[in-house]
Formats: C-alpha cells, sequence, structure tokens
C-alpha cells in the first residue's frame, strides 16, 4: 500500500498532463480561423462533440504541434475502411497556431504557407489564432513557450483532460482513454 502510494505521488509530480487548476473549467473562448479566413469561435463550434484542441505559440513549440498531426490524422480523423469501418472517434480536432505580439502580422504568410506546404486533407483541421497571449496562458497554465498544449473538450467545452509536449505513445493513450 505504502509503495503504490509513493509510485501515485511520483507519477502525480512528474506527469506532463498535470493541469489540475485547468480540469473541469469551460475552454476560454477563442475567436481563431481557417485557411480561408472562416471564423470559428471556440468552444461554441465544437459543442455537442468532444474535441481534442493543440495550441502552439512560438516556432519551437509548432514544430512538435506538427508532430501529433499524422497519429491524431489515423486515430480521429482518416475514416476507417474495410472490416473496421464504423469503430472510429467521433471527436472534434484542432490545431492552432497562435500568433501574437509582433508574430501576429505573421497569419497571413502562415495561412499561405500552410495551404502550399500541409496535406489538404488536414487543412480543415487547422485554425490560426491572432491576438493576445495572457489571457489564454493565465486560464489554461501554460507558461513554456516551446511546447504545444492539448486539451481535450467534453461536449460542453469544458476541460476533461490536459497534456503538453511533442507525440508520445503514451499521451495518445491517455487522450483515448478520456474520449472513451
Amino acid at each position: 500500500m505504502k509503495r503504490e502510494t509513493i509510485f501515485i505521488l511520483v507519477w502525480l509530480a512528474f506527469s506532463p498532463a498535470l493541469f489540475a487548476q485547468v480540469i473541469g473549467t469551460l475552454f476560454p473562448v477563442m475567436e481563431a480561423e481557417t485557411v480561408e479566413d472562416k471564423k470559428v469561435i471556440l468552444p461554441e463550434a465544437v459543442k455537442g462533440k468532444y474535441t481534442l484542441l493543440g495550441l502552439a505559440y512560438s516556432k519551437k513549440s509548432e514544430d512538435e504541434l506538427n508532430s501529433w498531426f499524422q497519429p491524431v490524422f489515423e486515430k480521429f480523423i482518416q475514416k476507417n475502411k474495410g472490416l473496421f469501418e464504423g469503430f472510429g472517434y467521433d471527436v472534434n480536432v484542432y490545431f492552432v497556431p497562435m500568433f501574437t505580439g509582433v508574430n501576429a502580422a505573421a497569419t497571413g504568410t502562415a495561412k499561405r504557407k500552410a495551404i502550399k506546404n500541409v496535406d489538404p486533407q488536414l487543412l480543415p483541421y487547422i485554425l490560426f489564432y491572432k491576438g493576445e497571449l495572457k489571457p489564454y496562458k493565465d486560464a489554461l497554465d501554460f507558461e513554456k513557450k516551446d511546447i504545444p498544449y492539448f486539451f481535450v473538450l467534453d461536449k460542453d467545452g469544458k476541460i476533461l483532460y490536459a497534456t503538453s509536449g511533442k507525440y508520445s505513445s503514451s499521451k495518445m493513450d491517455e487522450v483515448e482513454k478520456v474520449l472513451e
């Protein structure tokens, strides 16, 4: 019993998914845009369905955010074919590069680059945020600018789970547990 308690405490101390103060809170309102400049208001636009959001607010964090593209696409977006058709997840997915401060001027350039360089199947799942960072840093408890942050929202926009950093199968397993 004592050994299990120590393990749990150590796990909690080093868990990248430890965002206790944000779990159970509503995701803050965020106005973002698609590559076609269509406005999407989160979490309002995703209500009624579970949602996985990935946010990045620096070039380095954007690179780590990209490490999630293929695994998330295969797990949650790509339609299953053949024997396993119908066994997929019914979940919204959005990757959100955040352009703030002087970088906000680069949003248009980033959209054009995405159209040119990103698989067209992924483009509908990328939103661009341009604006202030502080409200999101405060509300979502993200301080390290060089890593991406991921949030699983329930059907009402409430945060059920949060993690950060480069993709790993163990992080994906945790996301899946929450969605099941």
